[in-house]
């Protein structure tokens, strides 16, 4: 399951009150539901050239940090950032740099840094295979340090999951780039926007680009069987008829296609 710990569109909130973490905990126990992870804000930028709009991101970050700390999350997901305009190389090494501090600020903490695979939208990092090693490179393979593959992201990017080459290539990329035993979550998402298009639109699983055969394969390979998988799919209200739609999908397409002929539609 994934949170928000605080308004995502807000810099800062008003710390946790002890007895709303003790609430939360006590309910979490309760309820079974492990692994929890929450996502930081969207605001944050740790790849800004604008020294102090990233000051800001690394004290958002921190805090982030010390609410799921607090809440016995398993880790924060949080998107590499954007170069605006610097260069990749440049962008990568200042997130490098940003994660180096925040962790030596936490190294009592449990909380895992979970860095999430983007669209390439824009000057957005973290959309190639490579930029996930350089990041890992940059904090010499920190142990706090995992990854969260979302599924619209890696299509939109041009990874490619519709087909069984394309799909074993993309896990043996991200394998060979930072170690299959990294990824500590999934986001799946279906896509609005065609493959490679670098453009992140959510849609319900099945009724994007990608289609369903790729849910397909991610649910029935073992390789993943241990993975906490994620829905970031479009809702109206509460989210629950929504939700309720795309597990009944995913749990029906966990089961192997039906004979020679069960192959099911994917859409590029």
């Amino acid at each position: 399951m994934q949170i928000f710990t605080k308004n995502a569109n807000q810099w800062k909130a008003a710390p946790l009150a002890d007895d709303v973490v003790r609430r939360f905990r006590e309910e979490l126990d309760r309820s079974g539901i492990t692994p929890v992870v929450s996502h930081d804000s969207y605001l944050i930028n740790l790849a800004s050239p604008n020294a102090e709009l990233r000051e800001k991101s690394v004290a958002a970050f921190l805090d982030e940090l010390e609410r799921a700390e607090k809440l016995g999350l398993l880790g924060v997901v949080t998107h590499p950032g954007a170069h605006v305009g610097e260069g990749e190389e440049a962008g990568l090494d200042r997130v490098a740099e940003s994660l180096r501090s925040i962790l030596e600020a936490t190294r009592s903490f449990r909380v895992n840094i979970l860095i999430e695979n983007t669209a390439g939208q824009g000057t957005s990092l973290g959309w190639s295979m490579e930029h996930l090693a350089h990041l890992l490179r940059g904090v010499d393979g920190h142990a706090r340090v995992g990854f969260c593959l979302d599924t619209c992201h890696l299509h939109a990017a041009g990874h490619d999951l519709t087909t069984d080459a394309g799909y074993e290539a993309t896990i043996k990329a991200f394998d060979d780039a930072v170690g299959l035993d990294r990824l500590r979550c999934l986001h799946l998402n279906d896509s609005l926007k065609l493959f490679g298009s670098r453009v992140d639109r959510h849609t319900h699983i099945g009724q994007g680009t990608l289609g369903e055969e790729p849910f397909g394969r991610i649910m029935r390979d073992g390789r993943l069987a241990g993975v906490p998988k994620i829905l970031e799919t479009p809702k109206e209200g509460e989210g629950v008829a929504e939700d309720r739609m795309n597990l009944a999908t995913l749990a029906r397409l966990a089961a192997p296609p039906a004979g020679p002929g069960g192959k099911r539609k994917t859409r590029r």
